[in-house]
């Protein structure tokens, strides 16, 4: 190659640098730009007079600066800061509703409770239970405020759930566009270096929104998987996300993926994990829903034993006291695509043994199968009769036989209903007495030894036990020595053999639903009556056994009703803290990998300047080489003219 040649290849080749350099300082500012460099080799020499001379330069490629490792591990803090911002916002308003004195339940519980004391302090003042009625209003929309509350929020939840999930698909569909672009480009020998940054810019903003798996492919394009390696672009190919109700449950919404084979999406909630989405999942089973459950667990508690509590006493007019408060039903909802017409009916048999759980029950063909949700635990179903389709678990009675009477139609294979014994409790609780003087303050019965009893047994309490059986008539016990006969008004009788209790010498009848403990020695012959404790209205017997449910251990056999609230407060209080400190070592790890990136993809503008100059020089130099070139071939045609 001639002089003129050599300095052409040059003048080229730096025109092609400085217009990289020059790229590269137009998007100095352009988010998810990778700078370029010109990469050049010398072009190959000939063989002239047995010695090889240049023939200048060439470029082989214009490299793009970057790392895919590094471009993993930034789009994977990406997605973790955005799961733990989502987290720690919702986590900071739920927080910060159920430690506030005006939103929590915590002084309003604790006003109630005293009410009730004030009444068991003098049962007869009607202002001390109008008070108390008063207290249970306000308890009652304090719990119904809460409920709106979590409503409120599983929404806003709801809502930023389906506006991902678009987002999501949005992303993934530019993906697919960008990979068969891509895969053109490739075909023709280079690398599309702008549409590479445009890909992993599109890939980050994805990573925010879920986390992502990301499979380099040998034709430049890459496939993303989500979840569980779930695919969501394939080449030039993209599945759809969808939010939907995909399960029984009328609340929340799940997220399934659709298939271009067409058919129903398939639910994968379960493994979304990562970026909004999975902060958005975490909010509403963390935050949300077991928090509201607790909270209706605690107010189904609270409500079964006072009502228990208030039916084993007698209000102000001699009569037998009724339930304080409304309960509300069972939430029981089939799935979407049941065979079954009917579902189940449910309801609660004991409070104590009842878990701030959701339960899905489903069928299999031949036999009903639940679990306890989140975590899919096998609860065990023990049929009353063999036979009847009523089963009792954890607290509750299922009653699933009416599902096979016509005309109802019998539950298929695969069948599943949601049952949600604690969610909605807090909406649907109501209080049932409106009249102050209907609460039972005093005990059901009282009981009294006769006056010329010969032994010296004393009556140690006298209660009623079973509201249902509860018969006030007078009855009068006689000991003959071992048993006792129970004497009714109308002359019947019964034989009573009591329980004994040697280490306080205390013997227990009982009968109609009352039970009576007498302690001391007795000989036989020894009466004692048991009547009605009507018109005693100074009595307060039944309101201390209210009162004292405080004190009680009922939520699952564990906790006082107080206490279990402060639990509540103490967890949610712990996980908001704990997704704050992830919110913040996150952002610091984002901000570690960003600069990262930068200092391997980023443009700096002092560098691209020195190599402008550098460039600049050399393409100068080049072209003073054509001009002397173009001297000397003119130096010669003028020597031989």
């Amino acid at each position: 190659m001639s002089i003129m040649g050599t300095a052409v290849s040059g003048l080229l080749a730096y025109q092609r640098a400085l217009a990289t350099t020059s790229h590269n300082i137009s998007n100095a500012a352009t988010e998810g730009y990778s700078r370029q460099r010109t990469l050049l080799e010398t072009q190959n020499p000939y063989m002239l007079g047995g010695k090889y001379i240049g023939q200048g330069v060439q470029i082989t490629a214009i490299e793009r600066m970057q790392s895919d490792l590094v471009n993993n591990q930034l789009r994977s803090s990406t997605s973790n800061n955005s799961y733990a911002t989502v987290l720690a916002g919702f986590a900071e308003n739920v927080d910060l509703v159920l430690a506030d004195e005006t939103t929590g339940l915590e002084p309003v519980l604790e006003s109630f409770f005293n009410s009730l004391q004030d009444v068991a302090g003098d049962p007869r003042s009607v202002p001390n239970r109008t008070v108390m009625l008063n207290e249970a209003e306000t308890l009652v929309e304090r719990m119904s405020q809460l409920n709106r509350v979590f409503d409120q929020q599983r929404s806003m939840v709801n809502g930023q759930i389906e506006v991902t999930v678009d987002e999501i698909n949005q992303y993934s569909k530019s993906l697919a566009d960008l990979n068969n672009r891509i895969v053109s480009d490739y075909t023709r020998g280079s690398a599309p270096n702008d549409l590479l940054d445009r890909r992993d810019q599109l890939l980050s903003e994805l990573s925010e929104k879920i986390d992502v798996s990301v499979n380099q492919q040998d034709d430049g394009s890459v496939s993303v998987f989500i979840g569980n390696g779930q695919a969501l672009v394939m080449g030039a190919t993209a599945n759809a996300l969808v939010a939907d109700h995909l399960s029984a449950d009328r609340e929340n919404l799940r997220i399934g993926l659709k298939t271009s084979a067409g058919n129903a999406p398939i639910d994968v909630t379960r493994f979304m994990s990562g970026g909004e989405i999975g902060g958005l999942l975490q909010t509403r089973e963390q935050m949300l829903d077991g928090p509201q459950n607790e909270i209706g667990l605690i107010a189904l508690n609270l409500a079964t034993q006072l009502n228990a509590q208030n039916r084993l006493g007698l209000d102000l007019n001699g009569e037998q006291g009724q339930d304080i408060f409304t309960l509300p039903p069972v939430a029981v909802n089939a799935k979407t695509t049941n065979t079954a017409s009917e579902s189940p009916t449910v309801t609660i048999s004991n409070v104590s043994e009842l878990t701030a759980s959701d339960y899905r029950l489903s069928y299999d063909g031949s036999n009903y199968r639940m679990l306890r949700l989140p975590e899919n635990a096998a609860v065990a179903l023990n049929e009353t009769v063999p036979g009847s389709g009523i089963f009792e678990a954890e607290g509750m009675t299922i009653d699933t036989s009416a599902m096979a009477t016509p005309p109802a139609s019998v539950p298929a294979s695969g069948d599943n209903w949601l049952i949600q014994p604690t969610r909605f409790a807090n909406s649907g609780l109501e209080v049932a007495i409106k009249d102050p003087a209907k609460i039972a303050a005093a005990g059901a019965i009282t009981a009294e030894p006769y006056p010329l009893n010969a032994g010296e047994g004393r009556i140690v309490s006298a209660r009623a036990v079973d509201a249902d059986t509860l018969d006030l008539s007078r009855v009068v016990l006689t000991f003959d020595g071992t048993d006792f006969t129970a004497v009714a008004e109308d002359g019947s009788s019964t034989v009573l053999v009591p329980d004994y209790d040697a280490t306080t010498n205390t013997m227990t009848v009982a009968l109609n639903g009352w039970e009576v403990e007498i302690q001391g020695d007795m000989v036989a012959g020894d009466e004692f009556v048991v009547e009605s404790n009507a018109g005693n209205g100074g009595d307060n017997r039944n309101m201390l056994a209210m009162a004292d449910i405080q004190n009680l251990r009922t939520v699952e056999g564990k906790s006082t009703i107080q206490g279990s609230y402060n639990n509540i407060l103490a967890t949610v209080g712990s996980q908001t803290r704990q997704a704050q400190i992830s919110r913040d070592s996150s952002a610091t790890l984002l901000a570690a990998a960003q600069a990262q990136r930068e200092s391997i993809s980023g443009v700096n503008l002092d560098e691209e300047a020195a190599d402008m100059l550098r460039y600049q020089q050399a393409y100068e130099a080049s072209a003073q080489v054509i001009a002397v070139a173009s001297q000397m071939f003119d130096t010669i045609i003028n020597a031989v003219r």
